[in-house]
């Protein structure tokens, strides 16, 4: 777990530790008003898995205690030790004081329910596909499924794997499925190594740096599924110091943040089973997709926190 300096952070002094008096805080509930107080004064940035101040403080006083963010209700109103609370503050300390995401202070995030290893080498994770794995991929017949039967998936692809987190999600969604995963970073590959080994999941799951397609030879796929760097340079200048914090290749889209989209567009037939299908994430930018490939039925699909930002297109349409 990364130490804070007490050199000046962006030209500016590092806020001192608070210095908090004996029983001032008692509490889980306490230490996250308190956390949710420094970070609005600090006017920190979000989105990095947790979606605002309340739900990330509870968060890094979760992890401070070894509690899984599920169980936080339950403890809400336990009381912290004293030891736990300097712990907590040190945390919120460095959240304020580095600007870095809260999933590098303390290597983990989690993605529907479970746990993944995290550092600077990959992005921290927070794509949709997740929740859309389970919400339009279940097959048997359900009502909005995009696949007649997901055990009859048998090879998926994800392509800018980062630390891995979706390609193991899949692994998990789909039983029968062997998986490819790739990153162009060696670092992020080294993430999603560990994170595929302690999920046990090395038998099921290949993984190749390289660029996109490149190291798959011409191995075909029931599903491919992908959350490429879509930022554009508008955007890329302006980026809060957290996503600064992260991995510069892993936003970076080009001009107008379809650089890696086109690609993905142009190349994904080739790779693709007759009945399969690729499912891509693309942030805020559904009206440039939109103008930039009108002759594709793009399937927009939605999450309960998102509208638009990922689509689905089948092999059929692809050509």
């Amino acid at each position: 777990m990364a130490t804070t300096s007490k050199k000046a952070v962006r030209g500016r002094a590092a806020p001192k530790l608070a210095k908090l008096g004996r029983g001032e805080l008692l509490t889980l509930i306490d230490f996250v008003r308190y956390a949710v107080s420094r970070f609005n004064e600090a006017k920190l940035a979000f989105a990095h898995g947790t979606p605002d101040p309340v739900a990330e403080a509870a968060f890094l006083v979760c992890e401070a205690l070894h509690l899984h963010p599920e169980q936080f209700e339950i403890f809400a109103n336990a009381r912290v030790t004293t030891a736990e609370g300097r712990t907590i503050i040190d945390l919120v300390h460095q959240r304020v004081t580095t600007r870095k995401p809260a999933a590098y202070l303390v290597n983990k995030i989690y993605m529907r329910g479970l746990p993944f290893y995290v550092d600077e080498r990959v992005i921290v994770p927070r794509s949709f596909i997740g929740e859309l794995l389970e919400s339009h991929f279940g097959g048997d017949g359900e009502a909005g499924s995009l696949i007649d039967d997901s055990s009859a998936v048998e090879r998926v692809l994800d392509l800018c794997t980062g630390s891995g987190c979706l390609a193991i999600l899949a692994a998990h969604h789909f039983p029968n499925a062997t998986i490819d995963a790739v990153d162009i970073s060696k670092g992020a590959i080294d993430v999603a190594r560990r994170n595929v080994g302690e999920y046990g999941l090395d038998g099921r799951i290949s993984l190749h740096r390289g660029d996109l397609f490149a190291p798959l030879g011409n191995t075909k796929y029931d599903l491919i599924i992908t959350n490429p760097p879509y930022v554009d340079a508008e955007g890329m200048a302006a980026l809060p110091p957290e996503c600064r914090a992260e991995p510069k290749l892993a936003f970076d889209g080009g001009a107008d943040g379809l650089d890696v989209v086109r690609r993905i567009l142009r190349d994904a037939p080739g790779h693709l089973t007759p009945h399969g299908g690729l499912i891509c994430e693309i942030g805020r930018g559904r009206e440039l997709v939109d103008e930039a490939f009108p002759e594709l039925p793009l399937l927009w699909l939605d999450t309960e926190d998102s509208e638009g930002e990922v689509f689905w297109i089948a092999a059929t349409d692809l050509g």
